[in-house]
C-alpha cells in the first residue's frame, strides 16, 4: 500500500512546479535606448527585470521608453494591451543598487557620451554592483568594443564576469554574442549561455576581442560605404538599397549607422583603431562631419537620413557630389 501511495505522490498536483533553471531576476544598469530594448525583450520571456540608473528622471524616461516600444508593437498587431500590462508589471525602476541583491544576472548597458573610452566608468559600475549581489550572481557587460578582462580587473571575483552583447533590434535578432575572458569560469559562461537560450536566441560563443565579431564587421562596412559616398560612386539611398536587396541585410549601412547612433559609432571606431591601428577602423570624414553638426542619427531626428516624429525616413541628408 505504501508503494502505491508513493507512486500517487509522484503525480500530486500539490507538488511545487519544477523551477526554470536558476535564473529568475535580471538587473540592467542603464535605462537608455539599448537598456530599454533589452529590458523589454527579457521581460517578454517571463523574467523579472530591475532597471537602474543615476536618477529618477532617467529611470522614469527609461520606463516611458519601454512603454513606447510596447505601444509600437501593439500598433503593428504584435501584442495585446493585456500582454503589455503583464510585461510592464515585471519591470521595476530604481536608483538604488541594493535592489540588485536578489538578481541572478546583472549587466551594464550604459551609453556614455563622454569623449574617449568608457572603460573606467563601466569598471566602476561593475565594482559597485558586486558589493550588493550574491557570490554566484553573474556580472555582465553589453560593451561592443572593450575587453571583458579589462572590465573585470577591479572585481573581487573576476571569474563571474562575462560579455553579453545584444544586437539591435533585440526582439528580431536571434543571436547573441556571449564573450568569455581567460578568467571567466565555466559555470558563469554556461549559465549565461543557458539564459540566452531561454530568450529563444542562439548564443554565439567567443573568446574576448575588442569589437567581438559584429562590431568589427559593422564598422568596416559603414566606413567603406562612406568611402564610396565620398568618391561619388552612388547615393546613400542606392548603397543602402543594394546591400538590403542583394545581400539580404535588414538595414543598409547608412540606416544601420543612424540606428546605432553616429556618436556611438564613432567611439566604436576610435576604440578599434586605437587597439588595432587598421585603417578600416578609422572614422570616415563624413561620419565626423555629421557628428560635429550634431546629426547623430535616428534618435536626434537627423543623421545620414532625415526622420519624421515617428522615426520614419523622409530623405537623405547628404548626396555624393558634395564629397567629390
Amino acid at each position: 500500500m505504501s508503494e502505491f501511495i508513493g507512486k500517487l505522490e509522484d503525480f500530486s498536483l500539490s507538488k511545487s512546479p519544477k523551477q526554470r533553471g536558476s535564473i529568475h531576476k535580471i538587473g540592467i544598469i542603464g535605462c537608455g535606448s539599448m537598456g530599454q530594448e533589452i529590458a523589454k525583450t527579457i521581460s517578454q520571456h517571463g523574467f523579472d527585470v530591475v532597471c537602474l540608473d543615476l536618477n529618477e528622471e532617467r529611470v522614469t524616461g527609461g520606463i516611458e521608453g519601454i512603454t513606447r516600444l510596447l505601444d509600437n508593437e501593439i500598433l503593428r498587431w504584435g501584442m495585446t494591451n493585456s500582454e503589455k500590462r503583464l510585461i510592464l508589471s515585471r519591470i521595476k525602476g530604481t536608483v538604488e543598487y541594493s535592489a540588485l541583491t536578489d538578481c541572478d544576472i546583472v549587466f551594464e548597458a550604459i551609453n556614455s557620451r563622454k569623449p574617449g573610452t568608457s572603460l573606467d566608468i563601466r569598471k566602476e559600475i561593475l565594482q559597485h554592483a558586486e558589493k550588493f549581489v550574491r557570490r554566484d550572481a553573474i556580472l555582465a557587460s553589453n560593451t561592443a568594443t572593450l575587453m571583458i578582462s579589462d572590465l573585470a580587473s577591479g572585481l573581487e571575483y573576476p571569474d563571474r564576469a562575462v560579455g553579453l552583447h545584444f544586437i539591435s533590434p533585440t526582439d528580431k535578432v536571434k543571436v547573441l554574442e556571449v564573450v568569455r575572458s581567460a578568467r571567466t569560469s565555466d559555470e558563469a559562461f554556461e549559465l549565461v549561455s543557458r539564459f540566452v537560450r531561454m530568450l529563444e536566441k542562439k548564443p554565439i560563443t567567443l573568446m574576448e576581442s575588442p569589437g567581438n565579431i559584429t562590431t568589427r564587421m559593422i564598422c568596416v562596412v559603414i566606413n567603406q560605404s562612406c568611402e564610396m559616398l565620398m568618391e561619388g560612386i552612388a547615393s546613400v539611398n542606392d548603397i543602402d538599397e543594394l546591400m538590403k536587396t542583394s545581400l539580404g541585410h535588414q538595414f543598409g549601412p547608412f540606416e544601420l549607422a543612424d540606428r546605432i547612433g553616429l556618436d556611438k559609432l564613432q567611439k566604436w571606431m576610435d576604440n578599434l583603431y586605437n587597439e588595432f591601428g587598421v585603417h578600416g577602423y578609422k572614422s570616415s570624414p563624413v561620419l565626423k562631419r555629421l557628428v560635429r553638426a550634431n546629426f547623430l542619427g535616428r534618435a536626434s531626428g537627423q543623421g545620414f537620413y532625415k526622420y519624421d516624429a515617428n522615426g520614419k525616413i523622409i530623405e537623405s541628408t547628404i548626396t555624393c557630389p558634395e564629397y567629390r
